[in-house]
């Protein structure tokens, strides 16, 4: 018998495509969807049982960021695919789903390889405004994966922070942020235009000399963002589509934060967004940042994207252009612990399996909070002695 071995070998590298896709499906319905979204939950696991649905996506989308869950399930609800709003549940409901997206799926494809999964989530600036409004005013802020741009305009929301009964935190590295978040607790300070249409609700808990409530608002002089698909929701209401096709089915909450927040950056001039890579076009970006302004680099959940080497890439040139810029500026990074392990200070950390990963916030490389994913938790952590970057913000 003759054995075709680049055939065998075709073959095999398929079957592994289509073995990697099934697996990072039931990866994202155990470890980002369960406790999140029943449906997504549900509707991942099931692809990820599906092997002949696994093959079309193995084998019609580039490996890598185009295989991401988030974007198929985000494409079929933006081209209002079957039970678009609760996600389809049952075997009926996922055989509908199943049956339409592979009648489709051309027009699905094609949305999944012009955008991106990265959402905005406008409530991240309630556990960046403690900082921001401590630092040198006024600032030039310029957020790498910026998206929509929404974190730009912290000064435009409202934000009520509320302390835990005990005044400790609600968990560790993975608290269940989303609980604590509607406990009752302590009202501890409001801040923010009373007017805004976007009222940010944020727990806090921890060592309450390491990062003040915020008294102040921050002056913003210039904003900025890179992201390899800049959104424009203000002006472009296909823009706006993809990002609530980006929430998943049922959190009616975060639909509401995203619809107050364009409304409220509505009557603003939209920053300036540049297309590309943030390795590429940071330098240049960052030069533009006017000379009178405290330069401010940010980010959140950016750098689960790049690869390890990339990472320290990344962090290298943060360093080099804040050095060299007269005045210098701060770097406020929002990330899972395990992504920056250049941080001085390590987080602290839980290995309960159940619950959401929280992010380490750190300014200038020093861990000043453990935060929710989604603003709704700052945990402050304990000043790691005089001198520290929170108590330069501080004033101290």
């Amino acid at each position: 018998m003759v054995v075709n071995v680049g055939n065998t070998g075709n073959v095999a590298r398929a079957a592994a495509g289509t073995w990697g896709v099934a697996e990072r499906y039931r990866e994202f319905s155990w470890r980002r969807a369960r406790g999140r979204s029943a449906a997504h939950e549900e509707l991942s696991a099931r692809i990820g049982q599906d092997p002949e649905l696994c093959d079309l996506l193995s084998g019609s989308l580039p490996a890598g960021a185009t295989q991401q869950p988030d974007l198929l399930l985000a494409a079929v609800r933006y081209l209002d695919g079957p039970h678009a709003e609760l996600g389809p549940r049952g075997d009926v409901a996922y055989g509908r789903w199943r049956e339409w997206t592979v009648r489709h799926w051309d027009e699905v494809r094609a949305v999944i390889m012009q955008r991106t999964a990265r959402a905005d989530e406008p409530a991240r600036c309630a556990t960046l405004l403690p900082l921001l409004a401590r630092l040198p005013q006024p600032l030039a802020l310029l957020e790498v994966g910026a998206s929509a741009g929404l974190c730009l305009y912290p000064e435009r929301y409202r934000y009520r922070y509320e302390g835990d009964e005990d005044g400790g935190a609600a968990g560790g590295d993975r608290g269940g942020p989303r609980e604590d978040a509607r406990r009752g607790g302590t009202l501890l300070a409001e801040a923010g235009p009373p007017e805004s249409p976007l009222v940010l609700e944020c727990r806090t808990g921890g060592a309450a000399d390491a990062l003040p409530v915020p008294g102040r608002l921050p002056r913003i002089a210039w904003r900025a963002g890179i992201d390899l698909d800049p959104l424009d929701p203000v002006a472009d209401p296909d823009d706006l589509r993809w990002l609530q096709a980006l929430v998943w089915p049922g959190d009616g909450a975060r639909a509401a934060r995203l619809a107050a927040a364009v409304e409220a950056v509505r009557p603003l001039p939209r920053p300036r967004m540049v297309r590309g890579d943030l390795l590429h076009e940071l330098p240049s970006l960052a030069a533009e940042a006017p000379p009178g302004a405290t330069l401010v680099v940010f980010h959140s959940e950016v750098l689960s994207g790049l690869s390890p080497a990339r990472r320290e890439e990344f962090a290298h040139l943060v360093r080099s252009l804040l050095r060299g810029r007269p005045g210098g500026g701060h770097w406020i990074s929002q990330e899972h612990h395990s992504l920056t392990p250049w941080l001085t200070t390590p987080a602290q950390r839980s290995s309960h399996p159940r619950d959401t990963p929280l992010l380490t916030l750190a300014l200038d490389e020093r861990p000043v909070a453990l935060t929710g994913p989604h603003g709704e938790l700052l945990h402050r952590l304990p000043a790691s002695g005089p001198g520290t970057a929170a108590e330069s913000a501080a004033g101290g």
